[in-house]
């Protein structure tokens, strides 16, 4: 990302004189950084991330900044005339591919999520879940600065929401900036630089998140992660951890301090193969577990 993307007092309201969705509100995306949106039902998550994507304009204040952005909504059109890989080949030329080139980004895409048996089929046709795994693979061909994702996570099936987190990952590990809502708040736990909730039409920054950068060294939290009997954790894992051990073999109990958090979940989750995430929670209490597999 060349340069920080900014809300300057932005408020965003629908008609000249509608109840004000937005008001006053000022974020600042820096590259490398995960950022959480979080906030009731039709408080405005949706509204803030589209004004952040640039698919929409503010009624007030400035958005300063234009990283290449990509943005992938809870609901995606499919009612398209092409098929799954005629539409991000597609894409991919518009993004300056040759079209070899995109053809074979696209197939490896939809490989990577688990569609490419979807390949052929005209996106008319794809379910819900199958159609989402497209809209992120439009995404991530991009290779955008920004990335967008609204509730991304929506139908897709474990693979590819672990497949997803493991983008994430990769996207901040190489200098993107990632905003994400998601319903679930096991989603990515632990690993936002930064978490605000959208409050009356005012964003709020959560000061008690333990991967937030005010947490400082003195909160830590631990992190179950499992593995092969055998398999060494990461170099850059351990550089990060205050305290490991091996209860059996395969898991691997970390503790980390709150402020280096986001660089040891990332560091799991990039691994090739990466690691299963089983718990994150403040050391000393009994995390609670994670349904979902990140292998």
């Amino acid at each position: 990302m060349q340069r920080d993307l900014r809300l300057v007092g932005v408020g965003r309201r629908y008609g000249l004189r509608g109840p004000w969705v937005l008001r006053g509100v000022d974020l600042t995306l820096t590259p490398g950084t995960l950022t959480r949106i979080e906030g009731a039902n039709g408080t405005g998550k949706s509204t803030l991330l589209r004004l952040l994507a640039r698919l929409d304009t503010p009624s007030e204040g400035r958005v300063m900044g234009r990283p290449h952005t990509a943005y992938v909504p809870e609901r995606f059109p499919s009612a398209l005339p092409f098929t799954a890989l005629g539409y991000l080949t597609h894409l991919g030329t518009v993004h300056g591919l040759s079209r070899g080139n995109a053809q074979r980004a696209s197939g490896d895409l939809l490989e990577r999520f688990g569609a490419s048996v979807y390949a052929t089929t005209p996106m008319s046709r794809l379910s819900k879940g199958s159609s989402q795994k497209v809209a992120v693979a439009q995404a991530l061909l991009a290779e955008p600065e920004l990335l967008v994702l609204d509730e991304a996570w929506t139908g897709l099936d474990e693979g590819a929401r672990a497949e997803l987190e493991r983008a994430v990952a990769e996207r901040t590990a190489d200098g993107g900036a990632v905003v994400f809502v998601d319903h679930d708040p096991r989603r990515l736990a632990g690993a936002s630089d930064a978490t605000y909730t959208v409050v009356g039409s005012g964003l709020e920054r959560r000061t008690d998140h333990v991967g937030s950068p005010e947490a400082g060294t003195g909160p830590v939290i631990r992190v179950v992660v499992q593995g092969p009997p055998g398999r060494q954790l990461p170099a850059d894992v351990v550089q990060s951890v205050a305290a490991a051990t091996e209860p059996t073999p395969g898991t691997h109990r970390l503790t980390v301090p709150a402020s280096r958090s986001d660089v040891l979940l990332r560091a799991l989750l990039t691994a090739r193969p990466s690691w299963h995430v089983v718990s994150v929670g403040p050391d000393g209490t009994n995390p609670p577990e994670h349904p979902g597999s990140r292998s």
